[in-house]
């Protein structure tokens, strides 16, 4: 008959409160310079994706083939592209699909990874196995080879984008987060809180997941970074967002005809978005990663 070791007088007595998050979300002041640099970066484009449209000098699909390829004049800070529409516009319109498509894949991969993790960490057994098998084989599949599956059976679109790479990036967030919980599940104060009485699935989700938020929040941003370099992949292949519907990776599909009849504009301006904001974001995440190594 197996037995509980003791516990400290001390640590018997201990509230929820006292043996809560002990780490939680990181936060920016621990990132340096280059970490206040790139929340500005992301935060500028936050903010262009939820009032582009407003700010838009000209609506985004509004054609006039005669300006095809023409540049900047007049309000056309940008020029126009192949089929005489505003640049700028069409930039500032797009950043919110190019923003909000990543949000929700990292946003689903990380939610259901963590609590996979944390499900495995204490449960473990069959369980823990059985999850690591599954992720074995997802990992054979590579993130853009399961979003062309995707669009093939449910066809061309942000929605099964999204869920193609969900499913493609969970086991990485699942595979760091469980290693984690394993370590917070061995902690004495786990042990004091079931002593205490209180269930498996208060332990989990109000001491030990804010345990691992640190690791919840870096893995989030670099996921991020990768999600938007796919989806617009997926988008210039033509799988994604469609056209004419304002989207970087459109954009860049669009301007690849621009770029052989000598005017690059539209597909270089859509490509330094992407590559602005996708450094940004995976230089916060690496430093985000650090401080939560540090702190672990």
């Amino acid at each position: 008959m197996s037995t509980i070791a003791p516990v400290p007088n001390e640590m018997l007595q201990a509230t929820p409160a006292d043996t809560r998050s002990r780490r939680g979300v990181p936060g920016l002041r621990g990132t340096g310079v280059v970490g206040h640099i790139c929340a500005t970066i992301i935060l500028i484009a936050v903010l262009i994706a939820i009032f582009g449209a407003v700010i838009a000098p000209y609506p985004p699909n509004q054609l006039d083939i005669s300006y095809a390829f023409v540049g900047a004049q007049g309000n056309h800070l940008l020029g126009f592209d192949g089929q005489g529409r505003d640049l700028l516009s069409r930039l500032l319109v797009g950043a919110r699909s190019s923003l909000l498509g990543p949000l929700l894949v990292s946003t689903l991969a990380v939610v259901t990874g963590a609590l996979l993790a944390v499900a495995a960490a204490w449960i473990g057994g069959w369980f823990d196995a059985t999850l690591a098998m599954v992720f074995d084989v997802l990992f054979a599949f590579p993130a853009i080879l399961l979003a062309v599956v995707a669009a093939a059976v449910y066809g061309p679109g942000l929605t099964s984008a999204v869920c193609a790479l969900s499913i493609a990036y969970l086991p990485y967030v699942a595979r760091v987060l469980r290693g984690a919980g394993l370590r917070e599940r061995s902690q004495p104060y786990v042990e004091a809180l079931e002593v205490q009485g209180l269930s498996a699935t208060r332990i989990c989700l109000r001491h030990l997941l804010p345990n691992v938020g640190s690791l919840v929040v870096a893995q989030g941003t670099i996921l991020f970074g990768w999600a938007m370099v796919d989806l617009a992949a997926i988008s210039f292949l033509g799988l994604g967002v469609q056209a004419p519907q304002a989207d970087w990776g459109v954009m860049l599909a669009d301007g690849k005809v621009g770029v052989l009849e000598g005017y690059p504009l539209e597909a270089v301006s859509a490509a330094l978005c992407i590559v602005v904001v996708v450094t940004a974001v995976s230089l916060l995440g690496e430093r985000l990663h650090e401080q939560a190594q540090d702190g672990s």
